[in-house]
């Protein structure tokens, strides 16, 4: 049975709409809520203004009021072409993404009974990552009983650390933590 009703409820679901544009990060002109704000520009008095006296200046000038800093007391606005600061922005924050540095680390992983090839194979690995500028961290792990051999992968992480006293600095001494132990190795400054 029909009864035409075409007003159905939509059981608290949002209507669906197309893709939806990022939000922005800056609040400009009619979007900024504080009452007074401090305005600061080219051409502009630095000076506390009512909003609308405030949007006012930036539109004679044919540009925006864009929130600075909204935390401040009263929020600091700057009148500039919005477009430009986002492209100003968005180039300052490529320039410092780009200036960090990527701290890479290689572990190296030993059974406290490594024998003497396979410990030369894998400081060889070592001594590599560290002339590439990574972090190395050795670990010994102990699987089932050999957890009594505490002592020998202690000594083993020591004398891994020793043979790469010219490539690398201890960063942290050998730790057990559970049933492994590790020790953190850094790489030396390049001269």
């Amino acid at each position: 049975m029909n009864t035409g009703n075409t007003n159905r409820p939509s059981f608290g679901r949002p209507p669906r709409r197309g893709p939806q544009k990022p939000e922005e990060p800056y609040r400009i002109n009619e979007r900024i809520t504080a009452p007074r704000v401090r305005v600061v520009g080219e051409n502009i008095k630095v000076d506390v203004y009512p909003i609308q006296q405030a949007i006012r200046l930036a539109q004679e000038q044919g540009l925006d009021l864009v929130e600075i800093s909204p935390n401040a007391d009263p929020p600091v606005c700057k009148v500039v072409d919005y477009s430009k600061f986002k492209y100003e922005q968005k180039k300052k924050q490529k320039e410092i993404k780009a200036k960090t540095v990527k701290v890479v680390i290689k572990e190296i992983r030993f059974g406290p009974n490594t024998d003497d090839h396979d410990f030369n194979f894998k400081l060889k690995h070592a001594v590599s990552f560290l002339q590439e500028g990574a972090k190395v961290k050795a670990t010994v792990f102990f699987a089932g009983r050999s957890i009594v051999y505490k002592e020998r992968g202690e000594i083993l992480l020591l004398k891994f650390a020793q043979l790469l006293e010219e490539h690398g600095k201890v960063e942290q001494m050998p730790k057990l933590e559970g049933k492994r132990m590790s020790i953190m190795l850094m790489p030396k400054a390049k001269k």
